[in-house]
């Protein structure tokens, strides 16, 4: 973890697990993966994108390579580019440590970079930080427990029932425990969480 770990109140967005590993080191916040080009094709990704957008806005966070550039002018226009901030990561050569060889173009990936990068970007992209009068949290988080309460983790039938949730909600149906927390914690408050449930 990052020493100045901060917390973001919009979602951001990147391309893989790698990526949302070290975004996850520098700061606090939900964070979506867009599996490279798969998102194009996940209806069910997109519509929660543009939600997270209307709920939190959403920072666009992409490789520097002519992939990320792709994704991320997709997004934009699939997006319509509402209360979606774009952060860029500059150009460094070299290769990631997980790697054999570089990327085509040979540029580290968001992975690749620093946290210090990281964090800049993110600054530089107009992030909205716990810090900011315009940060907005809510009081009391939905939290695992309120998850393996709801039979929603930990049990027997938790997957089928996390799906279920899912449908009613208009949300993927393929989200995790984890990722559905996260993306729960976005939407909606405890309190409204627990309504739902009833």
């Amino acid at each position: 973890m990052c020493d100045n770990m901060r917390r973001v109140r919009e979602v951001i967005v990147v391309e893989g697990r790698y990526d949302k590993n070290a975004v996850a080191q520098v700061v606090e916040c939900a964070i979506i993966e867009t599996s490279g080009f798969g998102v194009f094709s996940d209806t069910e990704k997109i519509a929660l994108l543009r939600r997270l957008a209307g709920k939190r806005g959403l920072i666009i966070l992409t490789d520097s390579d002519g992939a990320g550039f792709f994704i991320r002018g997709r997004l934009r226009g699939i997006l319509d580019d509402v209360n979606i901030k774009h952060a860029y990561i500059p150009d460094i050569p070299g290769r990631e440590k997980r790697k054999q060889s570089p990327s085509g173009e040979g540029k580290l990936g968001v992975e690749g970079m620093s946290p210090d990068v990281i964090l800049r970007a993110l600054e530089a992209a107009g992030a909205t930080f716990d810090d900011s009068p315009a940060y907005v949290e809510h009081a009391e988080p939905i939290t695992k427990a309120d998850m393996f309460e709801a039979g929603l983790s930990g049990g027997r039938d938790s997957a089928n029932r996390r799906r279920e949730l899912s449908r009613r909600l208009d949300l993927p149906s393929r989200l995790s425990a984890n990722a559905l927390l996260e993306v729960l914690n976005v939407i909606y408050t405890r309190a409204e969480f627990i309504s739902l449930l009833k």
